[in-house]
């Protein structure tokens, strides 16, 4: 691939909806979309706790508005630790949804942790998810990975500069033969500080619950398009493909 083909894409690639009970019930896909076009950005992803129930209305809503989306979610292993998963098919991540709900037990206490709310691409609820979305899986972290690349999607790290939830917090360190595809900070002051051992690809993302978050952290890629095979030739540094912090 010429390096000419190649373009520059501002990316926030951890966005959560109103899906998730730690999220702000403005976190709809209108108002998601529409902050992303204000801020600049070119390319999200959707990644809310260990479900997926929201990301086509916000795609259609972005390829509405002409931003790029990949759809994800945020699995939490077994351990407590974060991880994002990111599929280019529909399908996939729906394979991925459904074995994360086999293995998540519990049920939502609204008063606790807040709504999980379902909606359109109209912004228009449509139901309640009642799973506790908030809470761990039943699955080994590696398990998690290694899921997660069986149906072809990427495995990144969540806010491995956080002591919450984070791989190094929960862990105290990065298991050099975890498979993981990149490692995510949400603070881009701290990515010569953060020791993560093995040389890890990292991106910046906001993990943003509130509207004013989206974009605060962001990835610049430079890649030829929006496909979850791009973003890994971008961690290879591949045909000229490469992440710009």
């Amino acid at each position: 691939m010429e390096s000419g083909k190649l373009r520059e894409f501002y990316a926030d690639l951890h966005i959560h909806t109103c899906l998730s009970p730690c999220a702000d019930l403005e976190m709809s896909p209108l108002n998601i979309v529409k902050e992303a076009k204000k801020k600049g950005l070119n390319l999200i992803s959707i990644c809310d706790h260990n479900s997926a129930e929201n990301v086509c209305a916000v795609k259609k809503v972005a390829e509405r508005e002409r931003i790029g989306i990949i759809g994800g979610m945020e699995v939490t292993s077994s351990e407590e630790v974060h991880i994002l998963a990111l599929f280019d098919e529909d399908q996939n991540l729906k394979s991925m949804e459904e074995i994360i709900y086999k293995n998540l037990h519990g049920t939502n206490d609204e008063r606790l942790y807040g709504d999980q709310l379902v909606v359109n691409e109209e912004d228009e609820v449509i139901g309640f998810n009642k799973k506790l979305l908030i809470g761990a899986t039943e699955i080994p972290l590696y398990e998690v990975v290694d899921l997660i690349h069986q149906l072809n999607g990427l495995a990144i790290a969540s806010h491995i500069d956080r002591e919450g939830f984070g791989i190094i917090g929960q862990l105290g360190f990065i298991p050099e033969d975890l498979p993981l595809d990149a490692v995510e900070i949400t603070d881009a002051s701290q990515k010569d500080r953060i020791i993560i051992g093995k040389d890890y690809p990292m991106v910046v993302s906001s993990d943003a619950h509130f509207l004013e978050d989206i974009g605060k952290a962001r990835t610049c890629f430079l890649m030829e398009e929006i496909t979850v095979n791009e973003l890994k030739k971008t961690f290879k540094n591949e045909a000229g493909r490469r992440i710009i912090l």
